[in-house]
């Protein structure tokens, strides 16, 4: 690893230790990192987790535990794009991450800690992005009447 390298923190009231574990849970490809925890001389409370470090695709994260604090909540303006393979890592990502969430619309959805995700399957993106004007917008157009992705159906509209 480089020297200089991004990590996403995640800012939690005090849930940062369980959405580790959630997201380590439904990524295949994941690993729960150290555990930090509050010493006497902190702002938290002495022994509770401060911080939990995890790996989701190769991304690293740490989500720290900063109490409420007015403003500082999970929104839409930033979220994080899962591309799919196929219609049942689609549906697989999906059906985890709404689970105690909700759906939103065009693939997107917020997770049960209020995150926003993008479940996008590639092919999808390759129709909304075709040279062909007429082709892209009517991937599009289909894309706008849904809350899950349904690849099939897009790329019916595809193909016109």
């Amino acid at each position: 690893m480089s020297a200089t390298s991004f990590i996403t923190c995640l800012w939690f009231d005090d849930q940062g230790e369980d959405a580790a574990r959630y997201y380590t849970g439904v990524f295949r490809d994941a690993k729960l990192g150290r555990i930090g925890y509050y010493g006497e001389s902190d702002p938290g409370r002495a022994g509770s987790v401060m911080t939990a470090e995890f790996e989701l695709n190769g991304q690293r994260f740490v989500a720290l535990n900063g109490g409420a604090q007015p403003g500082f909540v999970f929104n839409e303006s930033i979220s994080f794009q899962i591309l799919t393979a196929d219609q049942d890592e689609t549906d697989y990502y999906w059906d985890a991450l709404t689970a105690d969430g909700e759906e939103g619309p065009c693939g997107w959805l917020k997770d049960k800690y209020g995150l926003s995700w993008q479940v996008v399957p590639s092919d999808v993106l390759a129709m909304l992005t075709d040279s062909d004007p007429e082709a892209a917008t009517r991937a599009q157009q289909a894309l706008y009447s849904m809350k899950k992705i349904d690849i099939a159906t897009i790329a019916k509209a595809h193909a016109g």
